[in-house]
């Protein structure tokens, strides 16, 4: 994630701020410029802003139709959507009504519109469901049902469905624990289960899957039955020599979106790296390998090497300094050479599918 800065004071700004805690201005994003921007009310049309931002100067927007629930801060071009690219990918949202439940939506909220700006960066194609009936992105949050069913997060055909529960971070802390996973967050179930369509649109529709098979095996194999399997089993001894996760494991779908969604932890993480002007430097050793200094921009095309060379020495030091603060690991995963070359195809795949 990028840093900004206040256009009227140059106070550095965050993604999520609706106001500059230093002069006061209301602030909006612009999600096509990629800027949050301080805003000035245009006069006499109520709920409408110029922003001071120079590439959307003289433009007149209003704020996406979530702002008023706080769970978005977007802003649409006045006269246009009623909600933004992210909140128009809703179909469902929990009963606000519900104890806890519009703090548990706007955390959702928070996440998702995470996700959209990495998709927007890396140029990927976001087809709604409006746009395509039958296989476009859309995203329900649901909460379980009081019959004491469980809502499972998951993908089908464009359908993201995201259990309310994991906006709760005591239950879903718990479930991490009681799934003995080293990482379960709100921003890892999205970015898991995007891969799961951006596998339907760049794998499958797009003529890909002769070298998916040859790198992630087969995904014909039965898939409920690898479920199964792997929950009743576990993961195969020394996993982690091939695979990003103990999860990956369990069938070449799920190999591929845990792959995924490591390739957009990383650029997302690099990218902060390289707004605040990170580099590592390790002064016990001169192997260039513990070397690294974020100046490159991650979301571009270029050899996937580069990123690499940069995240691995990057991990080490705030794993570092995690365990100074008595912290888990900030990334508990190793990247065995096989896992390096699969993150090399999903880079591969995206730069070669984006748009000019």
């Amino acid at each position: 994630m990028k840093l900004f800065a206040c256009q009227a004071c140059n106070q550095v700004l965050f993604f999520e701020n609706t106001a500059c805690e230093r002069c006061g201005h209301t602030l909006g994003y612009l999600p096509e410029e990629n800027d949050l921007s301080a805003l000035e009310p245009v006069a006499g049309e109520e709920g409408t802003w110029r922003p001071l931002s120079k590439v959307a100067a003289g433009s007149a927007y209003r704020f996406c139709t979530n702002a008023d629930r706080g769970a978005c801060n977007w802003l649409v071009p006045a006269g246009g959507d009623a909600y933004c690219l992210a909140c128009r990918l809703n179909r469902t949202i929990p009963d606000l009504s519900g104890e806890g439940h519009l703090d548990q939506w706007r955390k959702l909220e928070t996440a998702k519109h995470r996700l959209v700006y990495t998709l927007l960066r890396l140029n990927l194609p976001i087809v709604t469901r409006q746009e395509d009936p039958d296989g476009g992105l859309v995203f329900d949050f649901l909460g379980d049902p009081p019959d004491g069913g469980k809502v499972l997060t998951g993908h089908q055909d464009g359908l993201i469905t995201i259990a309310l529960r994991e906006a709760d971070d005591a239950q879903r802390e718990a479930m991490r624990v009681e799934m003995g996973e080293h990482y379960r967050t709100l921003l890892g179930h999205f970015r898991h289960e995007i891969g799961h369509y951006y596998w339907n649109v760049l794998v499958r529709d797009g003529e890909h899957l002769d070298d998916f098979r040859a790198l992630f095996g087969d995904e014909r194999a039965d898939y409920q039955a690898a479920l199964q399997h792997h929950y009743q089993v576990g993961a195969p001894p020394n996993w982690q020599d091939h695979y990003v996760s103990d999860y990956a494991t369990t069938h070449p779908w799920e190999d591929f979106a845990e792959t995924w969604a490591h390739y957009l932890h990383i650029v997302s993480t690099l990218e902060t790296a390289r707004a605040y002007g990170l580099s590592i430097d390790i002064h016990v050793s001169d192997d260039p390998s513990l070397q690294a200094e974020v100046a490159f921009n991650p979301y571009a095309a270029g050899p996937f090497a580069r990123i690499a060379e940069a995240w691995l020495p990057l991990t080490y030091a705030i794993n570092s300094l995690n365990r100074s603060m008595g912290q888990m690991d900030f990334y508990p995963f190793v990247l065995a050479p096989p896992v390096l070359e699969k993150l090399g195809y999903i880079h591969d795949l995206i730069h070669g599918a984006a748009p000019d």
